[in-house]
């Protein structure tokens, strides 16, 4: 696949209801992932569970990127191809992780995400062996006193800073700057913190001389937290996120990719579609999910190389069914 710009490779990466797939876990992330189905998380059964996802039927047509980790970028599959030739193979384009996690904002509840320094060096590398797009994730808490500016201020600055390197080594800026569900504030509560954040974004992007075309929005849903007695409906939560988009978000952004936060397979799949059948907006709306849709597939793997095609069956599915709801189509008939 040949782009001549990054606006076509961002444009790629969402057509035809086309979404990513984000297998970007760190090592002790996926060690907890491996945990629950009594796996061991070594170097080999990370490669082996992420080469069996790669190498899913379902990925073609579905997956229009993959996020890939520090680590799994670099192996090769068992049959000594590089993962990152199995995904491009599948119609799909790599993509890196390059933030370096969270620090604290002094004695505060909130973070900042730390890796600009070296993030040049980092990236000339990465796209030598063939990375396509990029991921920095900001982290924003909702609960007293919280967000505060100066946490929104710092972090989407970061973000803007991130971006505009990235587009300078050629390759497209996944930025996301995610508003966690974790808290029992409400669906407004959401909303206000959700538009400061990509209200200040954007402004910084703009600052920073981005070039919004070849950048990709990976956002938050507005939702309840998600230990408030008063969850909001799958309809609530849609209505509200395209209201909230529509204020902040340019119309000349390719696409926005949400994260699932922790929704279920399902919840993640029926909100998608709900904003979708609403519609009234420019950029594709699609998704970049990991648990969502890697958690069936990690259920019926179970470690055992008998359960492969189990597993990639599972995880095609998901991925269809997130497509489909990319493009309005879906119906929870279909999950039978």
């Amino acid at each position: 696949m040949n782009f001549s710009s990054l606006s076509e490779i961002a444009s790629y990466i969402v057509s035809d209801g086309k979404g990513i797939l984000a297998a970007d876990e760190s090592n002790p992330t996926c060690t907890k992932r491996f945990d629950s189905i009594g796996v061991e998380s070594t170097e080999d059964n990370r490669r082996d569970y992420r080469e069996l996802l790669f190498r899913s039927e379902g990925m073609k047509g579905n997956i229009g990127g993959v996020i890939l980790f520090d680590e799994t970028i670099r192996q090769t599959a068992a049959d000594g191809t590089s993962l990152v030739d199995v995904i491009t193979s599948q119609g799909s384009l790599p993509g890196i992780k390059v933030d370096k996690g969270l620090q604290k904002i002094g004695s505060t509840e909130e973070s900042l995400t730390q890796g600009l320094e070296g993030l040049d060096e980092r990236l000339k590398e990465y796209f030598e062996i063939g990375a396509k797009f990029t991921k920095w994730r900001a982290v924003i808490n909702i609960g007293k006193d919280m967000p505060s500016s100066e946490a929104i201020s710092a972090n989407m600055e970061a973000l803007a800073e991130y971006a505009k390197i990235v587009q300078n080594n050629n390759m497209v800026p996944m930025v996301e700057p995610e508003v966690l569900m974790d808290g029992n504030h409400s669906i407004d509560d959401c909303f206000e913190a959700t538009s400061r954040c990509l209200d200040t974004l954007f402004a910084c992007l703009l600052d920073k001389e981005v070039d919004i075309k070849g950048t990709i929005l990976k956002p938050n849903m507005v939702t309840s937290g998600s230990n408030n007695s008063d969850q909001a409906n799958v309809e609530e939560v849609a209505q509200k996120t395209i209201d909230c988009l529509k204020a902040y978000v340019p119309d000349d952004l390719p696409g926005v990719t949400f994260l699932s936060g922790g929704q279920s397979d399902i919840d993640a799949t029926a909100h998608l579609d709900a904003m979708n059948k609403i519609g009234g907006f420019n950029w594709k709306l699609s998704f970049s999910y990991g648990r969502a849709l890697q958690q069936p597939a990690l259920k019926a793997w179970m470690g055992k190389k008998e359960n492969a095609i189990l597993a990639q069956q599972a995880l095609s599915h998901r991925a269809l069914m997130n497509k489909l709801a990319s493009e309005g189509k879906w119906d929870i008939s279909l999950e039978n």
